[in-house]
C-alpha cells in the first residue's frame, strides 16, 4: 500500500509538471456529443453520445488536482473524483474505472442522471476563476462505459464472507448502493424487488432516451458478479413478513422502498379520461413497453399533451409525449422558469425537441368532452412573490387572469409520495406524518434496531445520488453495529 501510494504521488507530480496552470486553464470545457433533436424524437435513442477517449483526456487534463478537492466534499457518496480524472489524464482508463467503484456502486448511472451541476461541478475551484467547471459527471460516464465496452471488470477488494445475513427491500438506487457496500464488507446479501425487474426508478422512472436499461443491467450485474443476490415479485410485507425475514436468518434490513404512489392537485375534472400521473405514466412506457411493436401494454396518446410540473420527472414525462407523437407537448409550470427544479441540461433538450413552456401558470379545472375524456384545461396566470421555506418565490394568482386551453392528455407530475407497505406492515416502526420512515440522520437507523431505511422512503422524493450516498452511510453505520455485537 505504501508504495502504491509513493507510485501514484509520483505520477501525479508528474502530470503537474506536464502542463502549467496557465495551460490547463487555457482548455475550453468539452461539450458532450449528441444526437439531432429532429431524429432523436422518433426513437428512444440515447441523447448524450458519451465522450471519445481523445476528448476525455484533454478534458481530464484541466482538473488542477486540488491540494483541497472541494469536489470531493460536494459528492454524497465520496467519490475520489481527482483519483479517478487523473487516472484517465494519464489514459489508465481502466484504473479510473476501480477507483469509482470503490465508494460508488452505479458510476454509468450517476455520470448520466446526477445533477452534478448542484453537487461535485458547484465546488469545482473553476467557478471561483469564472469558468465552466471540470465536466465531472461526463468523465464518470466515460471511465464507467469504457469498462463495460471493454469486457475487463474493475472488479473492487471484497472482504471474506463473516457469515451474516442483509436484506435490502427495494432495488433502486439506495438498495443497490447498500448493496455494494455492504457486499464489499463481507455480508451476504439479498436484495427484493416487488417487479418483474431489478432497478426500481432506474428501470420504470427514467426514460432510455436519458438513461438505457442496458445500462442498468450491466451495473446490476456487476452487483451479481461480486456476489449480491437478487428476488424479484417479492413484495416484502405481504410476500414475505417481517417476522419471517427474521427466521429467514437476516442479521439486518435495509429498507429503500423508494416513494411510488402518485400525487394529483385536488381540482376538479381530474379524474377524466386521459388525465394520468408521470409515474403510471412513465412506468408502462420504460418498464412495461407500452407504444413499442410487438408489447401489447396499452398507454393514451394524445395530439395536445400538457404536463403538469417543472422538475426532472416532468421533463421526462414531456420529452416521452413527443416521442410517443404528440404535435403539442407542453409544460405547465406555476412558478418562472428559473424557479423549475429539473436540470438545465433537461430543459435545454426539451426545447430542442419542442417543447412549449406555460410558465407562470398553474391549472385550476380539466372540461371533458361528451365521452368523458379531457378536451381543455383551464389554468390561472401567476405572479411571483415572496420567497418561501425552499428560497423560491412563491407563486401567487393574478386576478381574473383565466385562459382555457385545448388538450387532449394531461400527464401530472407535482411529486410523489413514500411507498406505503413496509410502514403499514410494520406497526413498531416510527413514521412521520407524511408516511416516511424516521431515521436517525447520521446513521439511517430506525426506531427498530435491526431496520435502517434510506432514498424517498425517508426523504420523499430525492435524487439518485442522494439515495445513494443514504445507501452508503446505513451500510457503514449497520457494519459497525454488526460488528461491534461479536
Amino acid at each position: 500500500m505504501i508504495q502504491d501510494n509513493t507510485r501514484e504521488a509520483q505520477w501525479r507530480e508528474e502530470l503537474r509538471k506536464s502542463h502549467s496552470v496557465k495551460e490547463r486553464v487555457a482548455i475550453p470545457r468539452v461539450v458532450m456529443p449528441m444526437l439531432d433533436p429532429s431524429y432523436r424524437i422518433t426513437c428512444n435513442d440515447e441523447v448524450n453520445q458519451g465522450l471519445s477517449e481523445e476528448q476525455a483526456v484533454v478534458e481530464a487534463t484541466r482538473c488542477m488536482d486540488c491540494p483541497d478537492p472541494q469536489c470531493m466534499e460536494g459528492c454524497p457518496v465520496s467519490i475520489n473524483i481527482p483519483g479517478f480524472i487523473k487516472n484517465i489524464e494519464r489514459k489508465e482508463f481502466l484504473t479510473a474505472a476501480a477507483v469509482l467503484k470503490q465508494t460508488s456502486a452505479l458510476p454509468a448511472v450517476c455520470g448520466r442522471v446526477c445533477p452534478q451541476e448542484k453537487q461535485c461541478e458547484s465546488r469545482c475551484i473553476y467557478n471561483k476563476m469564472k469558468k465552466a467547471p471540470v465536466a465531472i459527471g461526463y468523465l464518470e460516464r466515460f471511465a464507467a462505459d469504457f469498462e463495460r465496452e471493454s469486457g475487463e471488470a474493475a472488479t473492487p477488494v471484497i472482504a471474506e464472507k463473516n457469515g451474516k445475513k442483509i436484506a435490502v427491500v427495494g432495488s433502486g438506487p439506495a438498495g443497490l448502493s447498500f448493496a455494494g457496500d455492504m457486499i464489499k464488507k463481507g455480508y451476504d446479501v439479498t436484495v427484493y424487488e416487488a417487479l418483474h425487474e431489478i432497478g426500481g426508478v432506474l428501470k420504470y422512472g427514467i426514460p432510455e432516451f436519458r438513461l438505457p436499461n442496458s445500462v442498468v443491467e450491466a451495473e446490476i450485474n456487476g452487483l451479481r458478479a461480486q456476489g449480491v443476490e437478487f428476488v424479484k415479485d417479492c413484495i416484502i410485507g405481504k410476500t414475505i413478513s417481517y417476522e419471517q425475514l427474521h427466521e429467514l436468518g437476516y442479521h439486518g434490513i435495509f429498507v429503500a422502498s423508494g416513494a411510488g404512489l402518485p400525487r394529483f392537485m385536488g381540482i376538479p375534472g381530474e379524474n377524466y379520461i386521459g388525465i394520468m400521473s408521470s409515474n403510471e405514466y412513465l412506468t408502462r412506457i420504460n418498464l412495461m413497453g407500452a407504444g413499442r411493436p410487438g408489447e401489447d401494454t396499452p398507454v393514451l396518446k394524445g395530439h395536445r399533451v400538457a404536463v403538469i410540473g417543472g422538475g426532472n420527472t416532468a421533463m421526462d414525462s414531456v420529452r416521452t409525449a413527443r416521442r410517443q407523437g404528440a404535435d403539442v407537448a407542453m409544460i405547465v409550470y406555476r412558478r418562472s422558469e428559473e424557479e423549475m427544479p429539473a436540470r438545465v441540461e433537461e430543459v435545454h433538450h426539451a426545447k430542442e425537441e419542442g417543447v412549449e413552456f406555460l410558465t407562470l401558470h398553474n391549472p385550476i379545472e380539466y372540461l371533458a368532452d361528451e365521452k368523458g375524456r379531457v378536451r381543455a384545461m383551464k389554468v390561472q396566470r401567476m405572479e411571483l412573490g415572496e420567497p418561501d421555506a425552499s428560497g423560491r418565490r412563491s407563486p401567487v394568482p393574478v386576478d381574473g387572469a383565466i385562459d382555457e386551453i385545448p388538450v387532449d392528455l394531461v400527464i401530472v407530475s407535482v411529486g410523489v409520495s413514500p411507498n406505503p407497505l413496509i410502514p403499514n406492515a410494520i406497526s413498531e416502526l416510527e413514521v412521520s406524518r407524511r408516511g416516511t420512515i424516521v431515521v436517525n440522520d447520521a446513521t439511517m437507523q430506525s426506531s427498530l434496531p435491526d431496520i435502517y431505511a434510506g432514498g424517498d422512503i425517508v426523504r420523499g422524493g430525492a435524487t439518485v445520488i442522494l439515495a445513494m450516498g443514504d445507501g452508503r452511510r446505513a451500510a457503514a453505520a449497520m457494519d459497525e453495529a454488526l460488528q461491534s455485537q461479536q
